[in-house]
């Protein structure tokens, strides 16, 4: 077996500049570097988690030989994840001649600036839409700047501006485009098949060759902090201040990031984003179709990865309860063994999961429902797009001939410790006739399976009577009566 080739550099383009840096804190964020060490003060930190969009930057990556730019949150962004990439800042945009680009003239034209603080990245963020969709709708801008926050207010003015975008044409010489070709062979280039390896003993930064390479390193360093998309870990550092070092970055790993299906399986290697996997998903398994679209911003959906929230085991983890609910297995690999368990099986306790030292999750298999079953999840929040949830219930049923519970598997997030099955109340639907008399009955078995806690998202009480309240929705959905959903403002209009 040959040799693993070590590089002691991090490579990738800036705007249209290579860089080559043989120092680098395993825990340097993207935005620090722009602005401490290259002085491109656009890229702005607001909330430094991810939430604001301020720091909205592009990131360009090859994907099966393909060059994909996504919006991406600067701040909670490592410096060592972007190995091959091309990272692109608002101050590419202009041109040489000093003419605004298409998208920051919009802007100006329609009065979409005010403060100016968030400006940068609602120009990233709608450069980002308008690359692949020139013309889009309004719910396509929404759903593009769910992560970018205006202080003062003017959406109405945004909005405006991202609908004329398109009335102004590629006229204007557009960076991304005219570099496209160059780029992407230049990011070529930089693929030399090589680890990456900056510092010494503890405070190390590791990028993995392929994934083979990267079950060696976790085998060998099972106290390294593993980085996905950061998008959680990235906060263990701007906001807990917590040392995370070693740090070994897989989300650049191809091998990590297909999506297939097979005999009625998806299979989600652990490296796939939501961005990835909604669209095959969201075909497949409908309802998963709007709970990712309102899994935090675009720039995070860009960036988190569907085995990155299982294997960080949070208790308000998103895809979990719908997984667990589905049937879900997981493949969880150390060297080159490999072993699968029920997705269920797999979160102990808060923060203990069923991971042997140097283990790491591989993959993860989602059942598509059969023919008749009924599936659904609900997710309760404050607010609507980007917020964390407080309470999540998943529900699958299968009725037998003669309208009774034949199967039912509910599962939550946000009740307990771990995400967990609701047993107690499974057991109370199952046999029994698929009707209101009985799921009311059913409803009273919650407190046998969750003793949920108050925090800053929700009471105990909250929960408790939400998590019910769900499972009656379920009901009234699955007997046809559709109940009443939230709809965009342009929809309810």
């Amino acid at each position: 077996m040959a040799k693993t080739k070590i590089r002691s550099q991090l490579r990738f383009i800036l705007n249209g500049q290579d860089v080559a840096l043989d120092t680098v804190a395993p825990d340097e964020t993207l935005l620090d570097f722009l602005r401490l060490s290259r002085s491109l003060k656009g890229t702005k930190e607001g909330c430094a988690e991810g939430d604001c969009g301020a720091c909205t930057v592009l990131v360009g990556r090859l994907s099966a030989g393909t060059l994909v730019y996504e919006s991406v949150n600067a701040c909670i962004r490592f410096l060592g994840s972007l190995d091959g990439t091309h990272v692109v800042t608002v101050e590419h945009l202009a041109g040489t001649d000093g003419h605004l680009h298409p998208v920051q003239q919009a802007m100006v034209d329609f009065h979409g600036s005010q403060c100016g603080f968030c400006t940068p990245g609602f120009v990233m963020s709608l450069y980002g839409l308008w690359m692949k969709s020139p013309d889009p709708s309004n719910a396509e801008i929404e759903k593009a700047l769910q992560g970018n926050l205006c202080r003062c207010t003017g959406y109405e003015a945004i909005m405006r501006a991202a609908h004329a975008i398109s009335t102004y044409g590629k006229a204007s010489k557009d960076p991304l485009l005219a570099e496209r070709k160059a780029i992407t062979q230049r990011l070529t280039a930089l693929r030399d098949g090589a680890r990456v390896e900056i510092g010494n003993g503890k405070h190390r930064l590791i990028v993995p060759a392929d994934v083979d390479d990267f079950a060696k390193l976790r085998t060998a360093l099972p106290e390294a902090t593993v980085v996905a998309g950061s998008t959680d870990v990235g906060l263990w550092v701007t906001k807990q201040m917590r040392d995370i070092t070693p740090v070994i970055f897989i989300g650049g790993l191809e091998g990590l990031q297909s999506i297939t299906e097979d005999k009625g399986t998806v299979t989600i290697g652990a490296g796939v984003t939501y961005t990835e996997a909604l669209g095959l998903l969201s075909k497949r398994v409908p309802a998963l179709g709007p709970l990712i679209e309102r899994i935090g911003g675009q720039q995070v959906r860009n960036m988190g990865t569907i085995g990155g929230n299982i294997a960080n085991g949070s208790p308000i983890g998103d895809t979990p309860p719908p997984l667990i609910a589905l049937g879900s297995t997981l493949t969880l690999r150390k060297g080159g063994r490999r072993r699968t368990i029920p997705l269920e099986k797999f979160f102990i306790a808060y923060g203990k999961q069923d991971r042997k030292p140097g283990e790491f999750v591989e993959s993860v298999q989602v059942p598509v429902p059969a023919k008749g079953e009924k599936f659904a999840v609900y997710k309760i929040t404050k607010r609507r797009d980007e917020d964390i949830t407080a309470s999540l219930g998943a529900f699958k049923l299968a009725l037998a001939k003669d309208g009774t519970v034949k199967a039912i598997c509910i599962a939550y997030g946000g009740m307990a410790a771990t995400p967990k099955r609701a047993s107690a109340v499974e057991k109370a639907l199952i046999g029994k006739a698929w009707t209101e008399e009985t799921v009311l009955a059913a409803m009273e078995k919650y407190a046998e399976d969750f003793a949920p806690l108050t925090d800053m998202r929700a009471t105990a009480d909250y929960r408790a009577l939400a998590a019910r309240n769900l499972l009656l929705r379920f009901y009234v959905e699955t007997t046809g009566t559709k109940a009443p959903v939230q709809v965009s403002r342009y929809e309810a209009a």
